[in-house]
């Protein structure tokens, strides 16, 4: 099975050793000599909040700075590579902004290390494919978060809680994380662990507002003097959205029998 593909141009950059900003729908990549050194999406909290650098606190080392760093990177590659509308540029010679630069405090330190264009893009697959095994039902991803009646005998855990608390139904999970100061991919995945164990709710899928065209009739050869009948066989109706409920208890017994 061929390896799935992002982004094409970003491989041809990494392939290409090009220094420059790509620009996408939900993001943007920054490269040096065809390597990612940082990445930005207004999805995801920024390294600063990531730090707690608005709140006075020691000053951080440089090892616990490049681990967040990294973090940040990933976090908001994740948002930059999503499927997009628009296509994607390249603005040759873009600098990153500071995030690249070498820690605070520590001016002796080599900048950020580098990030190959294949890793970004595997860690990215990685995170999709956790959500899906989590909970599939991507809609939570952007819906605003509404916390459901709690289950008899079933808690959330500390992030859960918090998380849970900020719930408003009026806040996506991208936006709790920028309350929180957390990395936006931890709260999607948080929600999705939330919504499978039926503490928050699942919305249903939207059907589409346009009708598919109707199925023009189909030559018959028996059919006399070139007349067309239409087909027998019946048109398969529309999927229905899961039904979630349905999906948990199914689950709940599964794991009484385990």
């Amino acid at each position: 099975m061929a390896a799935t593909v992002l982004s094409p141009l970003l491989r041809r950059l990494a392939a290409d050793r090009a220094t420059g900003a790509l620009v996408r729908d939900h993001g943007t990549l920054y490269l040096v000599d065809g390597a990612v050194v940082h990445a930005e999406s207004p999805y995801a909290p920024g390294l600063d909040a990531l730090l707690g650098t608005a709140a006075p606190r020691p000053p951080v080392g440089a090892g616990e700075w490049e681990i967040c760093r990294l973090g940040a990177l990933y976090d908001a590659a994740f948002f930059a590579l999503a499927p997009g509308r628009g296509p994607a540029r390249f603005r040759y010679g873009d600098a990153a902004p500071g995030a690249a630069h070498p820690a605070p405090g520590h001016p002796g330190a080599a900048p950020g290390r580098p990030v190959s264009a294949a890793d970004v893009e595997r860690e990215t697959l990685r995170r999709r494919a956790l959500l899906d095994r989590v909970w599939p039902h991507p809609v939570v991803d952007t819906a605003p978060v509404v916390p459901a009646r709690m289950p008899r005998g079933r808690t959330a855990g500390v992030r859960g809680r918090a998380l849970l608390a900020r719930a408003d139904g009026r806040h996506t999970p991208t936006q709790l994380a920028h309350t929180l100061g957390r990395p936006a991919f931890h709260t999607l995945l948080e929600v999705r662990r939330l919504a499978a164990a039926g503490l928050v709710e699942t919305p249903q899928a939207t059907a589409p507002r346009t009708p598919p065209a109707p199925t023009p009739p189909v030559p018959s050869p028996r059919a006399p003097h070139g007349g067309h009948r239409t087909p027998r066989t019946p048109i398969a109706p529309p999927v229905a959205a899961p039904d979630v409920d349905l999906l948990r208890r199914v689950r709940d017994l599964l794991e009484a029998r385990l």
